[in-house]
């Protein structure tokens, strides 16, 4: 909770149309389904994400970096976490939506082995954007040792090593 005023600033600089006021609180706290996380640097918050667990499905709703620290691998580390946190449920599938003109997301997601399985027509209000459906591989043990594999290779472009 003490994190919502500047992950709700990070949306207002994210995204076409923020979330309306008072969203990442009942998220956070009236919403059984949502799980979130931050990212925080220097004891800032840098980035947000967060997913609904809805029965056996992980449905990635949002990912987003402040502005300033974008490009450096932060988005991957978010979804990244998404993904292994996953497995501590009793999911065995992610989705998520994506406009079909955020190619830079489309291509981290396909890094990811994200594949596209629809389309939803004019989904996003403020753009009248189409969404694209996009789905992990099942959350099985390859899956997760591909996970491991990324992760192996992010930490050194983190911490500068690369």
């Amino acid at each position: 909770m003490d994190d919502l005023t500047a992950v709700a600033a990070i949306d207002r600089l994210s995204f076409p149309t923020p979330a309306r006021p008072g969203l990442f609180e009942h998220e956070v706290d009236g919403n059984n389904l949502a799980h979130y996380q931050v990212l925080c640097a220097d004891d800032q918050v840098i980035g947000y994400a967060g997913y609904w667990l809805i029965g056996d499905e992980v449905h990635i709703s949002t990912i987003a970096v402040h502005p300033e620290w974008r490009g450096q691998g932060l988005g991957e580390l978010l979804l990244l976490n998404l993904l292994l946190l996953a497995y501590a449920h009793p999911a065995n599938i992610v989705t998520l939506e994506v406009r079909h003109t955020n190619t830079g997301a489309q291509q981290l997601y396909r890094k990811y082995q994200f594949e596209v399985v629809g389309r939803r027509r004019r989904y996003y209000r403020d753009t009248g954007e189409d969404a694209l459906i996009m789905t992990a591989p099942p959350l099985d043990a390859r899956y997760y040792h591909y996970l491991e594999q990324q992760k192996e290779l992010l930490w050194p472009r983190l911490s500068g090593e690369d």
